[in-house]
């Protein structure tokens, strides 16, 4: 079984939408611990969920994807993630100190960076996910994500063009308005 490690941090630069990466973040919190740490990917469960080669899941932070069985563009949002991250992947995760560690169902919350890319901000970019702030609270890339979402809804990506009840409602989560037609 593989072990996480801290990941050293440089500062890495954003470049464009296409290599937005995670920048200027520390290596452990006030408290002494971790905030980032490598891991490798063991599958992909939906359009913002993963599961470690350790067995731990992990929830993408402040994003959330249409569901893949019942929403308008779930499938091709897990086939997002799955191509961003694929099994045996090595992954950075960055845990944001001003968010939950965990949701309820144990899941970690994190942002995920693959290659240099922030694998949350790439999914809402290309219209995959849309910002998704529970409690309203705004982790460290909350910005870049609204931006994100409103120029895929502008451009019409992803679920912005393949599902015309989609709303944009960050509170909420990124509700498709409706399921997905039988077959389709």
């Amino acid at each position: 079984m593989s072990r996480l490690r801290p990941v050293a941090l440089g500062h890495l630069a954003a470049v464009g939408m296409a290599g937005v990466s995670l920048a200027g973040c520390g290596g452990a919190d006030a408290g002494g611990g971790t905030l980032r740490e490598e891991a490798r990917v063991a599958s992909v469960t939906d359009g913002d969920t993963l599961r470690l080669r350790d067995g731990r899941r992990v929830r993408l932070v402040q994003i959330d994807a249409p569901e893949e069985r019942a929403e308008c563009y779930g499938r091709e949002a897990t086939r997002a993630l799955e191509v961003l991250a694929p099994r045996g992947a090595r992954i950075v995760l960055e845990r944001d100190p001003a968010l939950d560690d965990a949701d309820d169902g144990g899941r970690l919350l994190r942002y995920v960076e693959r290659g240099g890319v922030n694998v949350n901000l790439r999914l809402v970019a290309d219209g995959a996910a849309a910002p998704y702030f529970f409690r309203n609270a705004r982790g460290r890339y909350a910005k870049e994500l609204l931006a994100a979402a409103e120029g895929a809804r502008r451009d019409r990506r992803g679920l912005w063009g393949a599902c015309p009840a989609a709303r944009l409602e960050p509170a909420q989560g990124s509700l498709t308005g409706r399921p997905r037609a039988a077959g389709g």
